[in-house]
């Protein structure tokens, strides 16, 4: 099984506009709704792979129960934490000329709903997947991470993170299965400007020094860089297509490495990741199946 973890769930209102003119009454062209967030975007794309998970995180008021609703439609298990305050946020994404978003705060956050998560991840066992992905909401302690993945850390658990900066650095003493920087978040990470393929392997080199199994590293146009758990190094070149949406393309890039990586194949894991995470990228909202592997084509 599969679990991903997602702190903080939205629905994305995107509203499509010819012009947007602030401080004037806009009207759309038109408009869609998604239900969100990193690790619920991983599940949606898994769905597609035919790879079944489960959707964990926090959930609140109406919102939330749209949320619910919403990935159970798409035939994923939620088992969320359902919060007594609050309601969870709608992040805004205005696209004209350019992409503007607003994205809210969401509901706090406490103890006891903490607890009620931890409990749910308990039943990981040997062999399972978890994924943690994204920032952390101020309401939670900023060691949340390495408190779920200590917790686990009695059991032969894949854990998956996507995340950046000191949140990434202080989980790989877990030896986390994955991890997925990319090359503007290494720069920041080892504070000089990484670019060329020998920077980027270098840096993946000292990431799988300090613990990571598999550092997948995308490189936006360049394509993808991955050092696997055996030392061995893979590149990938980009998908051709037009790019329509910035959303969640890196979490469907984990959740297509996340399939292909099963059979310990992992050339094929970085392909398909990649087309994964073209097919959102060309797409209105997340990857489809048959768009995913009509990309995958081009790669081989």
């Amino acid at each position: 099984m599969v679990y991903t973890v997602t702190f903080n769930p939205a629905i994305d209102y995107v509203v499509h506009t010819e012009e947007m003119e602030v401080g004037k009454v806009n009207r759309s062209s038109s408009e869609e709704i998604y239900f969100g967030g990193k690790g619920i975007n991983v599940s949606m794309v898994l769905n597609e792979l035919e790879i079944k998970s489960k959707a964990l995180g926090f959930i609140a008021g109406f919102t939330g129960e749209a949320i619910k609703k919403g990935v159970e439609e798409k035939g994923i298990t939620a088992d969320f934490v359902t919060l007594q305050k609050g309601f969870s946020r709608i992040n805004v994404k205005i696209k004209s000329g350019n992409e503007t978003e607003l994205n809210g705060q969401g509901p706090v956050i406490d103890e006891a709903a903490l607890n009620e998560l931890f409990k749910k991840l308990d039943n990981a066992q040997d062999g399972d997947t978890v994924v943690l992905a994204g920032s952390i909401p101020n309401t939670l302690p900023s060691d949340i991470y390495e408190r779920i993945l200590e917790r686990l850390s009695d059991r032969k658990i894949k854990a998956v993170v996507d995340a950046t900066g000191d949140l990434l650095m202080n989980v790989l003493k877990y030896r986390p299965f994955l991890i997925k920087p990319n090359n503007h978040e290494l720069s920041e990470i080892f504070r000089f400007p990484v670019s060329t393929h020998e920077e980027i392997a270098e840096c993946a080199a000292k990431l799988k020094d300090m613990g990571a199994q598999n550092v997948l590293v995308s490189m936006a146009g360049d394509g993808a860089f991955l050092l696997d758990e055996n030392g061995k190094t893979h590149t990938c070149g980009v998908c051709k297509g037009k790019v329509k949406n910035s959303v969640g393309a890196g979490d469907s890039m984990v959740a297509g490495f996340i399939a292909g990586s099963r059979q310990g194949d992992y050339e094929y894991a970085l392909k398909l990741g990649t087309a994964a995470g073209g097919a959102t990228a060309f797409s209105d909202g997340l990857a489809e199946k048959d768009e995913i592997y009509r990309l995958l084509e081009q790669l081989k």
